[in-house]
């Protein structure tokens, strides 16, 4: 089966063919950064508007990648929640025409399912059972995935997200958006004994985040540095190692504790946050510890794309499952009320 899949949940527009006997045949991105630079954040109109703009050529640019007309596709999978309203219909109603148009099924895939299977994408995938860490720009979680669909949520964030919460130190100390990359590029320059940050909540059980507390501890070691309201080049990347680290340990004890209270012996790491490479080498370490295995896309996958909903969407679609002809988008969409796939 050859299914199109179409990502337009946020700030980047992505759109890929993936072939459930070939893998991948075509993969194309376009990133919203500059558009949203200026505003430090994303605008959700500016994004929707950049969404219709770019996704038909995207869309005419993977095909020529594959090879391929529209007609020889056999279903399309559209990202239809969480995310931004606006954005999602971008994308939802285009994928929607385009099945109608080829007379082929369509699906709404779930945005971070979509993250978390990304690694299937890969060379060696993990196999069912496995515990998977999402972590991105809007999400902190941790899943038991049993298979596909079948989703055990066993610890959230409370309030920010971890990539909220890189993006706002960022802020704090005088980065430019998107923060988390350009505190982790300083990261590597900083002298990561010089401050301690706090743990949150790894002094309690449980595998619930928060970040907020993090957050002030940033703020007040910034600005108790701060001389005529500015920040040496040095103490930025000493705060920025700090707070790196302060992230990543959270996450990995986390990841430790879930693993060790599921029994199972594969963690997988999705989402945006999982391209960062000191939560990788941290997470190699205590895998090893758990005698246990770490899975990950490739950079290109972790972040928001095409290629994670098609794969998505085919492993549904080959199932028996498709939309009705009705548009529904979710801005908010819990992945534990996915249907799961029927075994067998």
């Amino acid at each position: 089966m050859r299914v199109l899949g179409i990502e337009t949940s946020c700030d980047e527009t992505g759109v890929a063919i993936y072939d459930s006997e070939a893998g991948l045949l075509g993969d194309a991105l376009y990133s919203q950064i500059a558009v949203h630079a200026e505003y430090g954040g994303v605008v959700p109109e500016l994004a929707s508007r950049d969404h219709v703009r770019k996704l038909l050529p995207l869309v005419k640019e993977v095909l020529q990648q594959a090879n391929m007309t529209g007609s020889e596709l056999d279903a399309v999978a559209y990202t239809a929640g969480p995310g931004l309203i606006g954005a999602l219909m971008v994308g939802a109603s285009t994928g929607r025409a385009m099945a109608l148009a080829w007379d082929i099924p369509a699906i709404g895939v779930h945005h971070m399912e979509g993250h978390l299977l990304a690694p299937m994408l890969e060379e060696h995938p993990p196999a069912f059972p496995f515990v998977a860490l999402l972590v991105s720009g809007g999400h902190t979680q941790l899943v038991q995935v049993d298979g596909i669909g079948e989703y055990t949520l066993l610890g959230e964030s409370l309030d920010d997200a971890a990539g909220e919460a890189f993006d706002k130190a960022a802020k704090m100390i005088g980065l430019h958006y998107p923060g988390g990359p350009e505190v982790a590029r300083l990261a590597e320059q900083g002298d990561h004994s010089r401050f301690r940050f706090p743990r949150p909540m790894t002094d309690r059980p449980g595998l619930d985040f928060s970040f907020s507390g993090l957050k002030t501890f940033t703020l007040n070691t910034s600005n108790d540095l701060k001389v005529d309201g500015e920040l040496s080049d040095k103490d930025r990347c000493d705060i920025a190692a700090a707070f790196e680290d302060a992230v990543v340990d959270t996450l990995a004890i986390k990841c430790r504790r879930a693993l060790q209270q599921t029994g199972f012996k594969q963690l997988i790491i999705a989402g945006g946050v999982s391209a960062n490479q000191r939560l990788r080498d941290r997470l190699e370490e205590m895998v090893k510890k758990e005698r246990a295995s770490l899975f990950y896309a490739r950079p290109r996958f972790c972040t928001d794309n095409g290629a994670m909903i098609a794969y998505a969407g085919c492993q549904r679609l080959m199932a028996g499952q498709s939309s009705d002809l009705s548009i529904q988008c979710q801005p908010r969409w819990p992945m534990d009320s996915l249907e799961p796939i029927a075994k067998g």
